[in-house]
């Protein structure tokens, strides 16, 4: 089946923030938005029709996943990681942040010590700091020749070993620097993590967007011991465009792990999930599989315009070209801008709502991330006001 991803579709008024809260947060309703981690299409008609059979219906009182649900997410993760994740492992969640927020109180006590590794996906640090933990970081490494992103496992077992953080969040795939982390690299940060007793706390919701010649690896399914001292967060809103319908999967395999995280989890009163987000989730995992594959293909060609494009009228810019996610991170280094500079120039000049580095860590100086999940027409606009903003 083909499916229509060319389509600009008028977001404006449907209460997103992506496109409607511009003057809220400050911007000028006059920017292109290519920021928030949403895309800009419309689901199949394979998906919306459970959904418009759910509204139908009429009643939406308090709503909690069966079996069935559970089977879908078995199946998907069966079917596309080889991962045989258990029913009693499963706690549902209104979303991946919030799943990350009740994993820090459950594992952490106020005052110690969080890890991340900056540039990171911002409310990793917002999680840990709103929680009054102290947040700890053992940077990415950025190699400015082959613009990508490695570990420093010397350094970051350094930082372990002096911090002594209770919990390590894992950006896997990595948000906004593009990387599938290897089995290697996993297995080396897991049995530093295991080694000093941290529980890592593994953020895969970009898992399904690794691209070809890559391989996401679930952390928690390399090693008995990684399973056994870890948290996976994973979730269709980011898959299937569904995040404001509030549904999770965290699968937390340890009894004892389980039972802390639960309890957090209790405490917030905030137990059942969002009805059509049920509807919706089990809809995508048993529905979605074809959407989605044509989906990957159409931001392949995305991310081929935009590195085309960019060398062509705009050969400052280095693209970190990413592994997976549609998040496109952007070496503005050259232009010799600071912060403030580069702002500038994206929106007061481009007219562009892009996330600016800095907003990843102070790593991220110099860099803006581009979403290229909308339209090609939509993605070829906004380089074209950037590579106008820059030559003019």
């Amino acid at each position: 089946m083909a499916y229509d991803f060319d389509t600009v579709i008028e977001r404006r008024g449907t209460d997103c923030i992506k496109f409607d809260q511009a003057e809220v947060r400050g911007k000028s309703p006059d920017l292109l938005p290519l920021w928030v981690a949403d895309m800009d299409f419309s689901l199949p008609p394979e998906i919306l029709g459970p959904l418009h059979d759910r509204v139908e219906h009429g009643i939406f009182g308090y709503s909690e996943p069966n079996d069935d649900y559970f089977e879908a997410v078995h199946n998907w993760f069966a079917t596309r990681y080889d991962w045989d994740v258990k029913r009693g492992w499963a706690v549902f969640t209104p979303g991946v942040v919030f799943a990350i927020g009740t994993a820090i109180r459950a594992f952490s006590e106020p005052g110690d010590n969080v890890l991340i590794q900056p540039p990171v996906y911002y409310p990793f640090k917002g999680m840990i700091e709103a929680n009054g933990r102290t947040t700890v970081t053992s940077p990415l490494v950025y190699d400015a020749e082959t613009h990508a992103y490695g570990i420093d496992f010397s350094a970051f077992e350094r930082v372990v070993e002096e911090a002594q953080p209770k919990v390590f969040l894992l950006c896997n795939p990595h948000n906004p620097g593009g990387r599938v982390w290897t089995a290697d690299e996993l297995r080396r940060l897991g049995d530093i993590c295991m080694k000093h007793d941290v529980i890592v706390v593994s953020d895969e919701i970009h898992q399904d967007f690794a691209r070809p010649g890559y391989k996401h690896e679930v952390f928690a399914k390399l090693d008995e011991r990684f399973a056994a001292r870890s948290v996976t967060c994973t979730s269709p809103s980011k898959s299937f465009n569904i995040a404001g319908l509030q549904v999770s999967n965290v699968f937390i395999p340890d009894s004892g792990l389980r039972r802390r995280y639960l309890a957090a989890h209790r405490a917030t009163g905030y137990g059942e999930l969002n009805a059509i987000g049920i509807t919706a989730g089990r809809a995508c995992y048993q529905h979605g599989g074809p959407w989605l594959d044509a989906l990957k293909e159409y931001l392949e060609g995305n991310l081929a315009f935009m590195c085309d494009y960019l060398a062509e009228h705009a050969p400052q810019l280095a693209v970190v070209e990413p592994q997976s996610t549609y998040l496109v991170w952007v070496d503005c280094s050259a232009l010799g801008l600071d912060d403030e500079g580069l702002r500038q120039l994206v929106e007061d000049k481009a007219k562009l709502w892009l996330d600016m580095g800095t907003m990843f860590g102070k790593e991220g100086s110099s860099f803006i991330r581009f979403n290229i999940a909308c339209p090609r027409a939509t993605l070829a606009q906004a380089l074209e006001q950037l590579a106008g903003a820059i030559s003019g």
